[in-house]
């Protein structure tokens, strides 16, 4: 079987360039509750950062540069989307449970959390440009950072990382 399920051909921009049945903005005018599963999908800006592995000390987490060996670093998305539960047992599904979990593990960039405790998107947020691209374009996304596949790593320790966007 192989490692690989994402689509060569496909396009981060396609989940916003057909927002046909989307309402405007809705995002300002609904609670993550009332999200349909479209919208909830469409609040994830592809930054990959929910992939990098986290080291729980001291009731706080600490994220390592160390990612999921799924995550695909030039696209920033999971490269097994569709079966990532049964493919990695400790994947964590983004889900309101996830969101509001005490200590945070999601990067504080992160829309769900941002939108949960009353914050804005970013201005870079692709539901604010348009553009899928945006989210690199701002280097607000694991793209071209000095992160390492999990395979192999025992000592996550050493790969504690404290940027100032997580």
């Amino acid at each position: 079987m192989t490692d690989n399920w994402l689509d060569d051909d496909y396009d981060p921009q396609s989940r916003f360039d057909n927002m046909d049945g989307i309402e405007s903005e809705f995002w300002k005018k609904k609670k993550l509750e009332e999200m349909t599963r479209q919208e909830w999908e469409l609040l994830c800006d592809g930054c990959g950062k929910c992939c990098l592995n986290k080291l729980e000390i001291r009731r706080k987490i600490k994220f390592t540069r160390t990612h999921c060996r799924f995550l695909d670093c030039q696209s920033c998305l999971c490269k097994i989307y569709e079966h990532r539960f049964k493919q990695v047992p400790d994947c964590r599904d983004i889900n309101l449970d996830a969101v509001r979990e005490q200590p945070r593990w999601l990067p504080k960039t992160c829309a769900y959390w941002l939108l949960d405790n009353g914050y804005e998107l970013p201005d870079w947020h692709p539901l604010r440009t348009g553009k899928a691209a945006s989210v690199h374009e701002a280097g607000m996304s694991l793209r071209g950072r000095n992160t390492v596949s999990e395979s192999g790593i025992d000592d996550y320790e050493n790969y504690i990382i404290d940027w100032s966007d997580l």
